[in-house]
């Protein structure tokens, strides 16, 4: 599977902004982990509320990384573990799924964005149903279409996401994400 891991200096759904240098630097960091093909380089299905993968709960393995303008660009092995599995099937019968950055650090509000501060360190990446970052959709090799009904979705979704975020956030420090 292949597509867009994250775009750089845009508001996701999530009201966080990435500044492009917090990125360059963590993809650099990233490419390592994929060129020592570690287990660092794997990712779950869904997000926990955890800073490590899960080994029981990897579903897949980021096998390479490259910017393509703003956008960050993967493409990604399913592997044949139990999540990778429902993963596999999902896909199989057509379900299109997000992917979604993973990691720690602050954010610093910044009127109605939360601008991500330079201590974030990216985990991983997580197949998720609804990804915060825009176009964060990822597809079988050849395959780059969407059902439009899902777009409608993923506006309503942003906003339920801005309003958690802004509960989450109200005393400039945010959980988690």
């Amino acid at each position: 599977m292949e597509g867009i891991l994250a775009t750089v200096e845009v508001k996701n759904g999530n009201g966080r902004y990435y500044p492009r240098e917090l990125w360059e630097r963590e993809i650099d960091k990233f490419i390592t982990k994929i060129q020592q093909n570690t287990t660092e380089s794997c990712g779950e299905l869904d997000h926990p509320d955890s800073q490590v993968v899960n080994l029981k709960n990897v579903s897949h393995n980021i096998n390479s990384i490259w910017w393509d303008g703003d956008n960050i660009m993967g493409k990604i092995e399913i592997l044949p573990t139990p999540s990778g599995n429902i993963l596999k099937s999902l896909i199989d019968s057509g379900i299109t799924v997000g992917v979604s950055s993973r990691g720690m650090g602050s954010v610093k509000q910044m009127g109605e964005t939360l601008e991500v501060q330079e201590d974030f360190e990216l985990l991983c990446w997580d197949f998720v149903s609804t990804p915060s970052n825009p176009g964060s959709w990822m597809y079988a090799e050849g395959k780059h279409t969407m059902n439009e009904s899902l777009n409608t979705g993923i506006k309503e979704y942003a906003k339920v996401n801005e309003i958690i975020r802004e509960i989450l956030c109200a005393h400039g420090s945010c959980p988690l994400f």
